[in-house]
């Protein structure tokens, strides 16, 4: 009797051990991620951007990746927040030094050009191409797809995979109203819509 309460208290030890591991290496992980991509800090940014530049945000006439290759050489500390969760940076740091033109394909975070301080405070200037699990503000294995996106008023939505479609269907409209051309405007959401732009 007593070496099985001994055995099995050896086991409820052991059981307790690895749950602590398991639960340390969760809270580790999720604090090495937690808000490393911040999309509230990416809309301060912008907005101290425009408030630098006359209010307006960074522009290129060769595409958002070579805007953002603008703002983030005024701002190279903040590259970071201009990346979406998975991304270091590193393309972005190398445009920056080389001046190479940046692909949008490669960009992790779309950003809408042509925008303003002086539009609707709703539309959306930043948002995650690619969903992941929690977003960049609550990264678990076990929660679900999401989106992050900043307005323009830097409020942060962060809006579910299954929601998406009709959050960036009612962006176009917006941006529609506020004299971006439509095919623009879809363009910037077309990558969103692939059941499979995923990390």
């Amino acid at each position: 009797m007593n070496g099985r309460w001994h055995s099995r208290k050896f086991w409820l030890i052991v059981m307790l051990a690895i749950g602590g591991v398991y639960v340390l290496s969760e809270y580790a992980f999720w604090l090495h991620r937690r808000r490393r991509h911040c999309l509230l800090v990416a809309g301060f940014s912008l907005r101290d951007y425009a408030e630098a530049h006359g209010g307006e945000f960074p522009r290129h006439t060769n595409g958002f990746g070579n805007a953002l290759v603008v703002w983030a050489k005024s701002s190279p500390s903040e590259i970071p927040i201009m990346v979406g969760p998975g991304d270091d940076g590193s393309w972005l740091r190398n445009a920056v030094t080389t001046g190479e033109s940046v692909d949008e394909g490669v960009c992790s975070r779309i950003y809408v050009q042509e925008l303003n301080e002086s539009l609707d405070p709703q539309v959306v200037v930043l948002f995650d191409r690619f969903a992941t699990r929690g977003g960049d503000h609550s990264p678990h294995p076990w929660a679900g797809y999401l989106r992050e996106a900043i307005r323009l008023d830097t409020s942060l939505a962060r809006i579910p995979v299954d929601r998406w479609p009709a959050f960036a269907s009612n962006q176009v409209e917006l941006l529609v109203k506020e004299g971006i051309p439509r095919a623009t405007a879809e363009a910037y959401y077309r990558p969103t819509l692939d059941p499979n732009a995923k990390r």
